[in-house]
């Protein structure tokens, strides 16, 4: 298949499956006579994998790192175990900080009455004022 067709089938667009072949995180397709991609279903499981890993969240080096994971088949499982939880910190982290930055942005939205008066408590507290 070409890779219009192989983006369809991983869900991942035709800019990201060359940037990932150019990268070195997926082998290149094979090419046809013609010097066009040619995908085959181990290409298309592939990418598939890959997409399905950074939608969770793992970077493309940690897509490279469980990749040789998942081609390994004496992989310890702790590695991949060790690498999801490292994850699921940073998600952890994350969720903190925008639960923080949410709470600030309550917070200044409180203050203001709103209304047609010039004086707005959340441009204050954004500039650096005291919001009370």
């Amino acid at each position: 298949m070409n890779i219009g067709q192989a983006a369809a089938a991983s869900g991942l667009p035709t800019k990201t499956i060359r940037y990932y072949e150019e990268i070195g995180l997926v082998p290149p397709a094979a090419r046809r006579d013609s010097g066009f991609r040619d995908y085959g279903e181990r290409d298309i499981h592939l990418l598939r994998f890959v997409a399905r890993a950074r939608s969770l969240g793992f970077t493309v080096e940690e897509c490279r790192q469980l990749l040789a994971l998942w081609q390994d088949q004496d992989r310890a499982a702790g590695d991949v175990k060790r690498l999801t939880r490292e994850r699921i910190a940073l998600i952890d982290d994350k969720i903190a900080q925008l639960q923080a930055l949410r709470a600030t942005l309550a917070h200044l939205e409180r203050t203001c009455h709103g209304g047609n008066r010039p004086d707005c408590p959340i441009l204050e507290g954004l500039a650096g004022g005291a919001v009370s």
